[in-house]
């Protein structure tokens, strides 16, 4: 049934994104542009927006070698600004987050009807306790990020925080079919300026640190119009899933053993994932994995906040 609903998916895909495709050629060209424009308006703010173009890199030890990578796309959207991006407003990520401060989202935007983010993050901010955002002196400062992770074709999502810098994530949500659901995530994310750099590698109890996947970037001028955006992210989304669908192929072909969804065999995965998680704590409290804690919060609880999804189609 997975099957063959990645092929129906994969099908009418193709045929929805060739039809977009050729409007956006047209809605380019430069006559048919001057006439569109104030028709369609154009309410893009360069401002909200940051650029980044680099690279990402699998690189799997275990059971097999196998490494990959291919060149990326990403946006920095101030979320304020930018509300329609996500299922999370600013103000919902702010109260996961426990801030007062903006939010910028990270994510590779859905081109001519389709959408693959893998990994989306939410760094959210804290202001300046010096004072208010904007006053002399005074600068929001990162406190906590969310990540939003999809996983196609099974359409699922979850959510859940971590800290900037290093931190150590139980394995909420079945990503891959050729990984199980007992390791735990090793995330580290610097705060983002001219270079973004994001790992994650996974830590497993009998094969070690097995896995990591790294993203790294450099930022790039942002476009002029929203009609320049579209452009820059042409078919981007569906080159991610060409190259990760291409690697499972690769995967399967060397013979690594499949892994079904846990859903048939374990319905309680879930409340499994979110009791390993609390079982990590004392490695986040003791500073093993980064200041999980702030040192100015009074907060000791050792429950992440993590909610899980269904990710409508075309997984948004």
């Amino acid at each position: 049934m997975e099957v063959f609903y990645l092929v129906w998916a994969i099908a009418s895909t193709v045929v929805s994104s060739s039809l977009l495709s050729i409007l956006l050629v047209i809605r380019s060209l430069p006559l048919l542009s001057q006439f569109l424009s104030p028709l369609i308006g154009d309410r893009y703010d360069g401002t909200a927006v940051r650029l980044y173009e680099g690279r990402v890199r699998h690189s799997r030890t275990k059971p097999v070698v196998n490494s990959f990578e291919y060149p990326v796309r990403y946006a920095l959207f101030d979320l304020e600004r930018s509300p329609d991006l996500s299922h999370l407003s600013a103000d919902r990520a702010r109260e996961a987050a426990g801030t007062d401060g903006p939010v910028f989202l990270l994510t590779i935007p859905a081109s001519v009807g389709y959408e693959q983010n893998p990994l989306k993050v939410y760094y959210c901010y804290n202001l300046n306790q010096e004072g208010k955002e904007g006053e002399r002196g005074s600068s929001p400062r990162l406190k906590k990020c969310l990540a939003e992770v999809t996983n196609t074709p099974w359409g699922e999502k979850v959510f859940f925080e971590f800290c900037p810098g290093s931190d150590i994530v139980a394995k909420p949500l079945h990503v891959s079919p050729f990984m199980d659901m007992t390791g735990n995530w090793i995330i580290h994310a610097d705060e983002p300026g001219e270079n973004l750099f994001i790992a994650i590698s996974v830590q497993h109890p009998t094969m070690g640190n097995y896995f990591v996947a790294t993203l790294a970037a450099k930022r790039v001028p942002s476009p002029t119009s929203s009609l320049n955006l579209a452009m820059y992210f042409w078919s981007m989304p569906h080159k991610v899933a060409v190259w990760i669908y291409w690697q499972a192929v690769k995967l399967w072909w060397k013979n690594v053993p499949f892994v079904g969804h846990p859903k048939y065999s374990n319905p309680s995965y879930r409340d499994d994932a979110l009791a390993r998680d609390n079982e990590l704590c004392p490695l986040r409290l003791n500073g093993q994995f980064g200041n999980h804690l702030n040192q100015n919060s009074n907060d000791k609880s050792s429950s992440r906040w993590c909610i899980w999804r269904d990710a409508e189609w075309p997984w948004a």
